[in-house]
């Protein structure tokens, strides 16, 4: 298989894309080199990277330390970045609407400036990095709108980005579905429903992001430099 809804981003020294779907060690090494990523930042939390692991990267069949010598002796850095993706609310089943999609994005921006910088801090150290969630759509999708915003990207550039998703849910959807059956076959056929706002990708939720962040933050490289990256990591991604 495969990493899905793959593109580069902020003059290709970002990759956005989804977990890597039923990718063996050798298919894992195989697509970092083709791609010249140099780190793999995961966005995913501890029990989402079980379900659907990094082979040879960071997860089974190898072990953890197995793994992580693997990836830093083909000189790729993994950084384990998690972001749990219902902080601020108690259920993702809760949003219902564009808006408050874009504003649970808002939300997590405001309560983890750290995990956003330190998302882009392998680029700004000049490394071709892959940043990625479990669709690539939602947590993977505010890095990406930060990202570009502080590289120069326009309003436009940043919407047309994110709703880029939409066309790849369905194959996404479907193996994703497949995947957690295997690992929690209780888990009702409509957590995966095209249907729930929570697994669409509107224009709508990145204009809600995008006004929110522009009114409480006024730009992003301001937003980043009080989260963490130094004036030349900025500089470094602004140059990207």
């Amino acid at each position: 298989m495969a990493v899905l809804n793959l593109r580069p981003i902020v003059g290709g020294r970002i990759l956005r894309g989804s977990q890597p779907f039923g990718m063996d060690a050798a298919e894992t090494s195989a697509f970092l080199e083709q791609q010249g990523i140099r780190a793999v930042v995961d966005l995913r939390t501890e029990y989402e990277r079980a379900i659907v692991p990094w082979p040879g990267l960071n997860g089974a069949p190898l072990s953890g330390t197995e793994s992580k010598e693997l990836g830093s002796s083909k000189g790729v850095e993994f950084l384990d970045n998690p972001l749990e993706p219902r902080t601020g609310i108690e259920s993702l089943g809760t949003i219902v609407t564009a808006e408050e999609l874009g504003g649970l994005y808002l939300g997590w921006v405001r309560e983890r400036p750290e995990w956003v910088a330190e998302s882009l801090r392998p680029v700004a150290q000049g490394k071709r990095t892959l940043i990625h969630c479990s669709l690539g759509k939602d947590r993977t999708g505010v890095i990406a709108a930060v990202a570009l915003l502080a590289s120069g990207a326009d309003h436009r550039t940043v919407v047309d980005d994110y709703t880029a998703t939409t066309p790849e849910l369905p194959q996404m959807l479907s193996l994703m579905a497949a995947a957690w059956r295997l690992a929690v076959p209780a888990m009702p056929e409509q957590a995966f429903s095209p249907e729930l706002m929570i697994l669409q990708s509107p224009e709508a939720a990145m204009n809600t992001f995008l006004a929110g962040f522009a009114a409480e933050f006024g730009d992003a490289a301001g937003y980043l430099r009080d989260a963490g990256l130094s004036g030349v990591e900025l500089d470094a991604l602004r140059a990207a």
